[in-house]
């Protein structure tokens, strides 16, 4: 089988002779360079980091494209009877940094290690070498290589005509989940919400194992797939039903899938067949222990599409894409790495079921009111290491020493964080109140085996604590005995000789010896035997001297071989205890995350909203979460908002009348007062109550939504030819036709893209239809007064406007949303305050004056009320 990220090709690389080892004579290549290429020929497409000695080791066209991706120098080294091949090495301890910069540019990376000590083989033979990992973009284990409050999802689809398959899993922290559904645009949402590093497909493409970079094309990917994820081409074999199916019982071990939920769902099974081969493939003997594979509905969750996620800001901004600014940067108050990963995931999978969303706030609720309990929680909290994925280092035997004692510390905790939460009632910190003393146990067991501080490498001893191993024990004093002799063995010789400047030294390439200046080399005794003559000094050594050598550099060896041997135990030991402590894990994350939306509620003023099963959202003095906390205190400026009539009467308040909460309303106002704020704002709020968070609001009443549509803001796509306007139009037309009665649908400046008459009347129709036809809750940001018409020929439709101060010479921008529409737009104040020169601004005026004088348009919607057909 193969891998690949593609090598690329540089036209202006000179030939060097040797490059390439399809064209070399194999037969002249050394012993070491045979299997150099043996295991090159198993993995053609893969960068193949080969170790020698103490580096890793590229050669022939790796070394080239490794030298010119990573910026290091390219060199050569002698490969037998055929001369120097190009050779470019990285230190072996320093392998990650390397392997995480050619991942990060989408190489797949075949590490093959040394198995054996070097000091164990034969003379004239070569030392064992294995493959002992495949590392691409989806299987990354390693911390340094991982952003750590993010998931690394690896992803595997199976499409069927218009059905399709999707399973998904993060080896680092377990996770594996599947799916299957219709549409093949819910595909696209959800690969868009997962953001992949690393997506496999079935092909039956001759050279599979090629994986494709991000914008690559490939006549075996469909066109409906997002071109901006990693995709790796492989073989249809273990995806077909037969084979997924019996490697997911073989996996975990039970006779039916009916346990895990997906007994028939055909497609979701090969999916979860295909990418658990993918990762016994890859992982080689190490893999990573998974959780048992959980099977979801998209009908379970709110569906935010790509273009909503980007319009709302929930994980990055729109300008630049960057963390700060965004609705997870608000709210993100979390103090473990876990936490912070579930975070995100939430606000990316928002609830339908109220009793979800309601356990959440209830959990919120009690944080919030008990101050000292948040507060403690927090502060245990922040003591408790990503243990997720420490299990998942410690399962596949990648874990180091400080990995396990980082594990120990944290688990040490838990039974601390179980008193503290004894006497809460809250349903996800009762899930903390009881620590399986299995882990009391491990926690205990791996502090009293580890040393308190650890080397990073792990094969070079210092692990394991005295008194836990008796032979090592004994070893230990053996050797400290002849170190301790080495040590005196100065004094004492100077002592017996009588020379005063008589040294004791080591080196790595002569030992130990007695090094004597040559003015006293009449005055050495008998028994020493000259080692090395220097320009200044004589260098000896005594048979006793040689003796006690040997058996500390022996006893070295053999201490860190057994150290290995018991470390290695251990974190096997804890690879047993996964699915435990990964339970453990979830329940810590989700506490964590509601802690942090506990401590935002407080210090943002926010209001737990009440969520009802009808259509109703009715928000008092709402606020935008983001940019309130970017303004200074007090400055920003609240708005309530009402939408969606309700069928029951009984729990209208007085004042709350069906003209107060229409299906739609339009909304207009100047430039730069605020409207897409407003929009976002509202949006937000109604995404953030689904997680199950508090609201920056006085009050909320809101009915669940299936879908949230915003369609905020002008972009071109360059990239397929797309103007703004047909990019607009894209997003409007997926809008209208998947949008129902229970969708929250955000419009801003639909029509603008094109002549004033066409931008009218196209956004005349849509507002129409979204009112009359699909009756969803709409909020309508426009520039056209025109269509507060509306008002007056549809029942459910409200005129809403941004409100301004005018003066004499200026206008202020209240930023309040009040009922009522806009007869104007203000937009040449606009630019006056944007800084259009002054002769500009006059001569707008003057042409505005005459357009509105001649135009036709409002004064016909009003004879009308409506467009002729």
């Amino acid at each position: 089988m193969s891998y690949s990220a593609s090598t690329p090709t540089d036209p202006d690389q000179p030939k060097i002779r040797n490059a390439d080892t399809k064209e070399v004579d194999r037969s002249k290549l050394s012993k070491m360079y045979q299997h150099y290429v043996e295991i090159k020929d198993k993995y053609p497409h893969a960068l193949l980091l080969y170790r020698v000695g103490d580096f890793f080791e590229t050669f022939f066209q790796d070394a080239i494209a490794v030298s010119r991706e990573l910026e290091l120098v390219l060199t050569s080294k002698q490969a037998g009877e055929i001369g120097r091949v190009p050779m470019t090495g990285v230190p072996h301890h320093a392998w990650e940094r390397y392997t995480t910069q050619l991942v990060e540019k989408g190489y797949a990376v075949v590490i093959c290690d040394q198995v054996e000590d070097s000091a164990d083989t034969d003379p004239g033979k070569l030392v064992k070498r294995e493959v002992t990992r495949v590392i691409t973009p989806g299987t990354l284990l390693e911390e340094g290589m991982l952003n750590a409050r993010r998931n690394n999802y690896l992803a595997a689809i199976v499409i069927a005509g218009n059905h399709w398959g999707l399973a998904y899993a993060d080896i680092s922290t377990g996770e594996f989940v599947t799916t299957q559904s219709s549409q093949l645009e819910h595909l696209t949402q959800e690969l868009m919400r997962l953001q992949p590093s690393e997506v496999l497909i079935p092909t039956n493409a001759p050279d599979l194992g090629s994986l494709l970079r991000p914008g690559e094309k490939s006549e075996h990917l469909p066109e409906y797939l997002p071109p901006s994820f990693c995709y790796a081409l492989r073989s249809q074999i273990p995806f077909t039903s037969g084979e997924a199916r019996h490697r997911l019982l073989q996996r975990f071990k039970v006779r039916s899938l009916e346990g895990l939920g997906c007994e028939h769902l055909p497609l979701a099974v090969r999916a979860a067949g295909g990418l658990l081969e993918y990762l016994e493939d890859t992982q080689k003997e190490n893999l990573v222990p998974l959780q048992f594979l959980r099977t979801y509905t998209l009908t379970d969750y709110l569906i935010l599409d790509h273009q909503s996620r980007r319009n709302l800001e929930i994980t990055q901004t729109v300008r630049d894409g960057t963390f700060h600014g965004s609705l997870l940067w608000a709210l993100d108050k979390t103090s473990t790495a876990m936490g912070g990963r579930a975070l995100r995931r939430w606000l990316l999978q928002p609830l339908l079921d109220i009793k979800g969303i309601r356990a959440r706030q209830d959990t919120i609720q009690e944080l919030f009111e008990n101050s000292f309990l948040r507060q403690d929680l927090r502060q245990l909290l922040r003591q408790i290491y990503d243990i997720e994925r420490l299990t998942g280092r410690a399962g596949s035997g990648t874990a180091s020493a400080r990995d396990l004692v980082a594990l120990a510390d944290s688990l040490a905790k838990l039974p601390d964080l179980s008193e503290l939460v004894a006497d809460t009632c809250s349903p996800f910190l009762r899930a903390l109140q009881k620590v399986p003393q299995e882990l009391e146990h491990l926690a205990k067991r791996l502090s009293a085996h580890l040393v308190e501080s650890p080397p990073i490498h792990i094969k070079e001893g210092g692990l394991i604590r005295p008194g836990v191993n008796a032979q090592l024990d004994e070893m230990r004093s053996l050797a400290v005995e002849d170190q301790q002799w080495v040590a005196n063995l100065e004094v004492t010789e100077k002592a017996r000789t009588g020379i005063s400047t008589l040294k004791v030294g080591f080196n790595k390439t002569f030992g130990y010896y007695i090094s004597i200046s040559r003015t006293k080399a009449d005055q050495v005794p008998d028994n020493y035997i000259r080692k090395q003559t220097l320009t200044n000094e004589e260098r000896y050594i005594t048979p006793e001297l040689k003796e006690r050598e040997a058996r500390i550099l022996t006893a070295r060896d053999d201490l860190n071989r057994l150290e290995y041997e018991i470390f290695a135990s251990l974190r096997e030991e804890v690879g047993q205890y996964a699915e435990q402590i990964r339970t453990i894990s979830r329940a810590v994350a989700a506490a964590d995350v509601l802690c942090g939306l506990a401590e935002v509620a407080v210090y943002q003023g926010y209001c737990c909203p009440q969520m009802v099963e009808g259509r109703e959202i009715r928000i008092i003095d709402g606020r935008h979460p983001v940019v309130e906390q970017s303004l200074p205190s007090g400055f920003f400026v609240p708005n309530s908002t009402g939408l969606g009539r309700r069928e029951d009467t009984n729990s209208r308040g007085a004042e709350d009348t069906e003209e107060e909460r229409p299906d739609l309303v339009i909304l207009t106002g100047p430039n730069a007062s605020g409207k897409s704020c407003y929009l976002r704002q509202v949006g937000l709020i109604q995404l953030m109550a689904q997680t199950g968070s508090f609201v920056p609001a006085k009050s909320a009443i809101l009915g669940i939504c299936d879908r949230i549509f915003t369609r905020v803001g002008a972009v071109d796509d360059l990239a397929t030819g797309q103007s703004t306007f047909m990019v607009e139009m894209n997003e409007t037309a997926n809008i209208l036709n998947h949008a129902t009665a229970k969708s929250l649908v955000l419009l801003d400046e639909i029509g603008r893209g094109t002549a004033t008459f066409d931008g009218l009347s196209i956004a005349w129709a849509v507002a129409e239809y979204l009112a009359s036809e699909i009756q969803s809750r709409t909020i309508f940001a426009t520039h056209y007064h025109e269509l507060n018409e509306l008002a007056s020929i549809l029942p459910n439709v409200a005129n809403y406007q941004v409100t301004v101060k005018e003066l004499p010479d200026q206008i202020i921008f209240l930023h309040q949303v009040q009922p009522g529409g806009a007869d104007r737009s203000y937009g040449i104040e606009a630019g006056r305050l944007a800084g259009l020169p002054a002769p500009v601004i006059q001569r707008a005026k003057q042409v505005m004056s005459q357009i509105e004088k001649h135009s036709k348009i409002a004064i016909g919607l009003r004879k009308r009320g409506q467009f002729e057909e």
